[in-house]
């Protein structure tokens, strides 16, 4: 019933987005006036869910495979297919083609893409001087940038090993097939995926903003950001791995009397341990791009550096940061991969 509810929803809402894009296509409206007609279009789109839910329940009684079917639907429920019909041939294939076309078409209008102003001849000449510039590092500035880039290996360093323990533990509390046998862990697993989701919401760099003003600014503020953005993100993939682990393990343990940590211990950990390495060793690699930019809102670290000399257009310098920042990115890249492939 479950996976009808959600088939019928998702359809509703294919239905009402390509409805709405046609609506939008044809008179164009710009931004004030879909603000000033906001509570109009809520009410044409709460229209267009409720008719595209009745045709989903129609299609369905009338076995016609939707694009709601094929991702939510077991294979066992799914309507058959007479053949294997290229993807124009088939309902969901025409509906998913025409998402897809109304995704791109709408994303085009919306971030206003003009690829003449490439080919201006101001915009080439300001490009070139810009790009020269960058191209021009100024090297008296290079133990300066050094300091501030091992500040910020640090900062995301600690970010990484702080939140790991907390995602660690966090992932099992917030995956289904751990926690959804008893209802009140699957009310603990709902609040933290929902928790989750609101904290990873929130970019780190809103986060460092907040923390600036608790702590004032500096590295310390850029760390408490990431760790926190970090334990949400590492929690949400560490939960996703426990969520495919296989069931005959946890089924062996299980039939051996032990208790429920004793499962999670002995069945589930030896499965995701490898995967939460790799993850982990990552996760440090992003945090290390983000504290890059932490700096333009005080959380320390090449950022600050980066924010001083962009802020004053002093462009040769901007290029020693980049310079350095790409070393140490590829320095973190062939480190990661080399564990990885060493531990596996």
């Amino acid at each position: 019933m479950s996976q009808i509810i959600r088939r019928t929803i998702f359809d509703a809402c294919i239905f009402a987005y390509i409805i709405v894009f046609l609506l939008i296509a044809v008179q164009r409206p710009d931004s004030d006036h879909l603000i000033e007609q906001m509570s109009g279009y809520l009410l044409i789109i709460s229209a267009l869910g409720i008719i595209g839910a009745l045709l989903s329940l129609f299609l369905r009684a009338k076995s016609v495979t939707t694009l709601g079917d094929i991702i939510y639907m077991p294979a066992y429920l799914r309507p058959s297919i007479p053949g294997p019909l290229p993807l124009y041939r088939t309902f969901w294939g025409v509906e998913l083609l025409m998402t897809l076309v109304a995704t791109f078409v709408l994303g085009w209008f919306i971030t206003d893409i003009n690829p003449l102003r490439l080919l201006e001849a101001d915009a080439i000449s300001s490009a070139l001087r810009l790009f020269g510039e960058v191209a021009s590092p100024d090297w008296s500035i290079l133990p300066k940038a050094t300091i501030k880039i091992i500040e910020s290996i640090f900062i995301a360093f600690m970010a990484t090993a702080l939140s790991t323990p907390i995602a660690f533990v966090l992932s099992f509390l917030s995956a289904r097939n751990i926690m959804g046998k008893t209802w009140l862990g699957t009310v603990i697993c709902a609040c933290l995926r929902i928790g989750f989701n609101l904290s990873r919401s929130i970019e780190p760099i809103l986060w460092a903003i907040i923390f600036s003003v608790w702590v004032s600014f500096g590295p310390f503020a850029g760390m408490l950001a990431l760790m926190v953005h970090s334990i949400a993100s590492l929690a949400k993939q560490y939960s996703e791995i426990v969520e495919g682990v296989s069931d005959g393990p946890i089924e062996g343990i299980e039939a051996t009397g032990a208790g429920a940590i004793q499962v999670v211990w002995f069945a589930v950990v030896p499965q995701v341990v490898l995967p939460y390495i790799s993850y982990t060793i990552y996760r440090w690699d992003t945090n290390l791009r983000m504290a890059t930019i932490l700096g333009f809102v005080g959380g320390g670290g090449i950022g600050t550096l980066l924010m001083e000399y962009q802020g004053q257009s002093r462009w040769p310098q901007v290029g020693t940061i980049i310079v350095v920042m790409a070393f140490v990115v590829w320095l973190m890249d062939a480190f990661s991969s080399h564990v990885r492939s060493a531990v596996k």
